[in-house]
């Protein structure tokens, strides 16, 4: 019988390492086969060197990175802000989730700072809905697959919304044993370091990265440091409403009961 499995769709490398690769490797750890997938090459992230210099670099890093969770690395599929939510890309994205065979999809917020990470969103949405589709012709052409599937959205950078208002997790997975394995896995994207510091601010790659789990974190009151996640509608992608994060992580993957009441009230 073969693995399940769990694919991660982010915008750029280190997107991955910042939100999402604690989750799975927790998954990991239960014999999940894991997927590692950034739609874009990086190429606009230097200043020193060319978009083809920096394309190449940041393949590198990615591959490193992703070797060192474990994962199945998938390549990029267009450039820095030419994510754009279109028929195209949607063919490719569908074909990686159909490779995958995934059951669950962890992609970005649907409310972000950036474009590319809205616009990642809404990519892996339609394609992870179309994995059951014959009729839908991905590219490269990929088998469908019937089993259920579910998404789950991160948290945005800095947990708000574009518009500034605080976002708050519906579940909580406790990532405190895996925090020493992703730190590494982030550190592997060397070139982004003096970057991201200069052009966004980040005062230290990696102790952002930290500050953001531990800040999860301590919203979960349990867990040291944590992913937050939003799981989207079952409609189309499952035949229930279940979640796969919760029966598979049990007690390390805690439900936000306020979250859930207020989904309830509309508010």
């Amino acid at each position: 019988m073969p693995k399940p499995s769990a694919i991660a769709i982010a915008a750029h490398p280190d997107d991955i390492e910042f939100y999402m690769a604690g989750t799975l490797l927790r998954l990991q750890e239960l014999g999940w086969e894991i997927h590692y997938f950034n739609l874009s090459s990086g190429n606009c992230g230097s200043t020193e060197m060319s978009p083809a210099q920096t394309r190449k670099v940041r393949k590198r890093e990615a591959q490193k990175a992703a070797k060192i969770l474990s994962a199945k690395f998938h390549p990029s599929i267009a450039d820095d802000l030419e994510i754009i939510f279109s028929v195209p890309l949607i063919r490719k994205v569908s074909a990686v989730i159909r490779k995958s065979r995934a059951s669950i999809v962890l992609t970005h917020s649907p409310q972000d700072y950036m474009e590319d990470h809205t616009e990642t969103c809404r990519l892996a949405v339609k394609g992870a809905f179309t994995h059951g589709m014959p009729n839908f012709k991905s590219n490269p052409a990929a088998k469908t697959y019937d089993h259920d599937v579910t998404v789950y959205h991160a948290m945005p950078h800095s947990l708000r919304d574009p518009l500034r208002r605080r976002v708050i997790p519906g579940q909580y997975v406790n990532t405190t044993p895996v925090q020493t394995t992703k730190l590494k896995a982030l550190e592997a994207h060397d070139s982004q370091q003096n970057w991201l510091d200069s052009s966004q601010g980040l005062n230290s790659y990696l102790k952002t990265m930290d500050d953001l789990s531990r800040e999860v974190g301590r919203m979960s009151k349990k867990f040291k440091h944590a992913e937050g996640w939003r799981r989207h509608l079952h409609y189309g992608f499952s035949a229930t409403d279940s979640d796969p994060l919760k029966e598979t992580l049990g007690g390390d993957c805690l439900i936000n009961r306020k979250y859930e009441q207020a989904l309830e009230k509309g508010t």
